[in-house]
């Protein structure tokens, strides 16, 4: 006997990649895209295709949004908003917090409720093992679904903040993004010494693994505003921070990362945190 029915709005590779896992996992899914063609391989496979908005929010009380920002919600949901009292909106789409919460009361001006989401991983990994999927809103509303929503990935609850689920996301992709413009940037410096990727490729990989075991002290130490620099000062960090900045102007490339870090210990250093931690960074940043 199929599971709880759902729909899913937004057949991008995200999108279609949870609706065969919600198939897989024996659920009933209703599909619309605007792009309608897109969903002709999921119907092949088990989905049933919606002929319009209204249909597709009619089918189930649960709705799905893989969509590419908050905006496109309203653009797609805006044409039926006569369909949308009693219905759980599941947004996993990207967006910031105050956008979150404004999609919040809008669902809720037409008598829909939100729940927020913040997906983990690429298309390929969703429903994989390790895949995982931040959400925020009401409790009871995420209990509810929470078996369904486990087959796209593990389900984590942050909280009843609506904007808490889009948080933890913009702040993992945060730590993502700047790290892949890291490497590329550290790449780069030695390329302009004819060093290969390939060359150098095994060292970047040691240094990503090994930064983790900062993570539980800096946690530590941020949480408690205690900031001890008896191994590593602010000044002492902040010196190799404007090396790399020389050495980025003498290879003739790019200084906008590395003299964005270097502006963050020269602000530690102006507010006196000279001797502390790294971690004492973490209070201009708050406070620019």
């Amino acid at each position: 006997m199929s599971k709880i029915g759902v729909t899913l709005i937004g057949l991008g590779p995200m999108g279609q990649a949870m609706v065969r896992k919600l198939l897989a996992g024996d659920h009933a899914v209703t599909v619309w895209n605007r792009t309608a063609s897109r969903a002709d391989a999921l119907v092949s496979e088990g989905a049933v295709r919606a002929a319009d908005v209204g249909a597709a929010l009619a089918a189930n009380n649960v709705v799905i949004l893989s969509l590419t920002d908050y905006q496109a919600m309203y653009d797609i949901l805006g044409t039926a908003t006569d369909a949308l009292a009693g219905k759980v909106v599941v947004n996993l789409s990207s967006d910031t917090p105050g956008k979150t919460r404004e999609a919040a009361a809008w669902l809720a001006g037409h008598g829909a409720e939100l729940l927020t989401g913040g997906v983990m991983v690429p298309a390929d990994l969703v429903g994989e093992e390790g895949a995982y999927v931040f959400y925020s809103g009401s409790r009871t509303t995420f209990d509810q679904y929470a078996p369904m929503l486990s087959v796209i990935g593990r389900p984590d609850y942050v909280g009843e903040d609506i904007t808490l689920a889009q948080l933890y996301y913009q702040a993992q992709l945060d730590i993502f993004l700047t790290s892949l413009s890291a490497y590329l940037h550290a790449t780069a410096l030695l390329n302009s010494a004819g060093v290969s990727a390939e060359s150098f490729r095994h060292y970047a990989a040691d240094n990503f693994a090994g930064i983790s075991m900062y993570l539980e002290g800096a946690a530590k130490q941020i949480d408690e505003g205690n900031h001890p620099g008896d191994l590593a000062s602010v000044v002492m960090m902040g010196a190799t921070a404007d090396h790399i900045v020389g050495a980025s102007e003498e290879a003739g490339i790019e200084t906008g990362l590395p003299r964005a870090v270097k502006a963050h210990y020269d602000r530690a250093i102006e507010s006196g945190h000279g001797a502390d931690s790294w971690t004492s960074l973490i209070e201009r940043i708050k406070k620019p």
